[in-house]
């Protein structure tokens, strides 16, 4: 099975924002919050990263 295959499980960074956001971020090399840009509505172009993701992350940034 490729890396890119692999399940990386619903958790990024700590964050439970479900498999396909985990995926497409790590797809996208994102590693971390502190990866993403400053503007997470950048993100929604990504195939699975949809608003209750960048929700999700937008409130664990504040935090």
């Amino acid at each position: 099975m490729e890396s890119s295959d692999a399940d990386r499980g619903p958790t990024f960074d700590g964050i439970r924002i479900g498999r396909p956001a985990t995926g497409a971020l790590i797809d996208a090399g994102y590693r971390t919050i502190a990866d993403l840009p400053a503007d997470l509505r950048e993100l929604s172009s990504l195939h699975g990263v949809g608003p209750r993701a960048i929700k999700l992350i937008t409130e664990a940034r504040s935090a």
